[in-house]
């Protein structure tokens, strides 16, 4: 079997903080409460649209109720939606990566926290939608990242093997979720996360797409 390649998307695949902090400020403003700075927002990526909300607003010294965050969290939403792709492109390097990977016969696939419907639109704006024979988010099974039934699943989805995959990320989430799937996991050193992704317990470390091939190809031993 073929291995098949599982990407986290925000901070890994693309560079989407500047829309996910202005859909986060769009929300914030409706609420009376001053704007997240393009650097706070960065480190709240990775657990999805309702857990920016809360750290954004407990950071601000509110304590929102379960019902207001999922009043925001569909403002979110229906906002990032129309304004998915104003500032995200992929990463240096990405589209060229994804290309080496196809030509050498690997399954690619998307799991993120993301929304489904919002990955596959991103996706879609940016023209990469049709490389991956999978597209999960955390809607799409019944447990999202770091539970490892994402991960086990978005690679069966793609007609891979848990035992031939390997995930691509950017932080702890995506460690843990590996870890816990028991799937190598490589870290990109330029994404989001708010610690330093050699910190995160990762298999491998990349600084730049073009050194994902042959350190995913080592992992899996093809």
């Amino acid at each position: 079997m073929q291995p098949t390649i599982v990407f986290d998307l925000d901070g890994t695949l693309v560079d989407t903080a500047g829309d996910l902090v202005a859909a986060l400020n769009h929300v914030l403003a409706g609420e009376d409460v001053g704007p997240v700075a393009l650097a706070d927002g960065v480190r709240m990526v990775g657990n999805g649209a309702r857990a920016m909300l809360r750290t954004a607003l407990v950071e601000s010294g509110r304590q929102p109720s379960v019902q207001d965050l999922d009043r925001m969290t569909g403002d979110f939403l229906a906002w990032y939606l129309d304004h998915i792709a104003v500032h995200s492109r992929p990463f240096p390097g990405a589209t060229e990566a994804l290309d080496r990977f196809a030509a050498d016969g690997w399954r690619l696939a998307v799991c993120t926290n993301k929304f489904e419907k919002a990955a596959r639109l991103l996706l879609g704006e940016l023209g990469l939608a049709d490389r991956f024979a999978a597209i999960s988010g955390q809607d799409t099974f019944a447990a999202m990242k770091p539970d490892p039934l994402h991960l086990l699943e978005t690679v069966r989805a793609a007609g891979g093997s848990p035992s031939r995959a390997i995930m691509v990320g950017d932080s702890n989430v995506d460690a843990d979720t590996a870890r816990n799937a028991r799937i190598p996991s490589v870290l990109v050193t330029f994404g989001y996360s708010p610690v330093p992704a050699a910190t995160l317990g990762a298999d491998r470390l990349i600084d730049r797409y073009d050194q994902l091939f042959a350190t995913a190809a080592g992992l899996i031993g093809s």
